[in-house]
């Protein structure tokens, strides 16, 4: 008897839509995106302008700093300071990566350098110093100016603290976005959404401070600054995501992934500081909220917060945005559909 079973073919198109297939493709591009970000930025330290201080009688000094900055592939960025005193209180400052102390009167020099700015950018200085030492027949003797605290191993609690707040940033507006819908009904949705932003972030930012302070001891002190940079963080890529779902739907969601995942922490100077990270990845890392949040962390905790400004107000300044897009965008939408 005739049938009119559909075939193997017909089953296998309505299972699989051409939609189906876009989205399965755009996950590779993120998987290869994504080994290509991570391998790229860490396969190999590119060290370029740290920037050190020389210490030297004055007879030497200049002629020193000239010779050490012309070491092939400018990793250094060497001027001359007055005083080991002096130099030791722009390292605690974050002025200075690393300080050279040379003994006039002996073949040992000492080498400031400040553990809390990255174990990676104090192992990179103290080689490429320590080679240049050795040419001239001299040695170097460590002195840690600004050490790491005892539970933050490597420095590195604050980078994932900020991966952490990112990621929860993103997932409640994806979930929402799911939800809800990717783009809100209409502009008072669209504001309902983001308020609710706000509370979340805030209680984020304390669990995030608590948890990585008292609870763990991970970081010391500067509670109430640790969880307002945390709440910043959450929103800003919270509402980049909801702005982004307004715009592209549920691949906004993928798109995310690209900025926050694939370039964002790669390039943050938490593995791999930014000095060390070759050009893509050196290039954005400080504009992006995970670079801009892990150097605000890394100030506050070690340096008294002397260079958080900047990285602070950038990422106010992405938050801000995201929501401005989201209600424009949204609100645009709503008076196309009035017409």
């Amino acid at each position: 008897m005739p049938t009119n079973a559909p075939g193997l073919l017909d089953e296998v198109k309505d299972a699989i839509s051409l939609r189906t297939v876009a989205l399965i493709a755009g996950v590779l591009l993120v998987q290869v995106a994504f080994i290509a970000s991570y391998v790229g930025a860490f396969h190999h330290q590119d060290p370029r302008g740290i920037e050190v201080g020389v210490v030297a009688p004055a007879g030497q000094a200049d002629a020193l700093a000239e010779q050490l900055n012309g070491i092939d592939g400018e990793p250094l960025d060497v001027r001359v300071v007055a005083s080991a005193d002096e130099a030791r209180a722009e390292i605690e400052e974050g002025d200075l990566v690393a300080a050279l102390v040379v003994d006039p009167s002996g073949t040992e020099d000492t080498l400031l350098v400040a553990s809390a700015r990255g174990e990676s950018l104090k192992g990179a200085v103290q080689q490429v110093l320590t080679a240049a030492e050795a040419q001239q027949g001299r040695t170097i003797e460590l002195s840690d100016v600004v050490p790491l605290q005892d539970g933050d191993a490597r420095g590195m609690s604050g980078f994932y603290l900020v991966i952490g707040w990112l990621v929860g940033g993103y997932l409640v507006a994806a979930l929402l976005g799911v939800a809800k819908g990717a783009r809100p009904a209409n502009r008072n949705r669209a504001a309902i959404r983001l308020a609710a932003m706000v509370p979340y972030a805030v209680l984020s930012g304390l669990l995030g401070a608590l948890v990585v302070g008292p609870v763990i001891g991970a970081i010391e002190g500067s509670f109430w600054e640790v969880a307002a940079v945390g709440t910043l963080l959450v929103l800003s890529s919270a509402t980049v995501t909801m702005a982004l779902q307004v715009l592209a739907g549920t691949l906004g969601i993928g798109l995310t992934v690209l900025i926050f995942v694939v370039l964002g922490n790669p390039s943050a100077g938490g593995a791999y500081q930014t000095e060390l990270l070759p050009g893509l990845w050196r290039t954005v890392g400080q504009w992006l909220p995970n670079g801009a949040g892990t150097t605000a962390l890394r100030e506050i905790i070690y340096f008294d917060g002397n260079g958080a400004s900047g990285p602070v107000v950038l990422i106010a300044v992405w938050a801000v945005v995201g929501a401005a897009v989201a209600l424009a965008v949204t609100a645009l939408r709503d008076r196309k559909a009035d017409l």
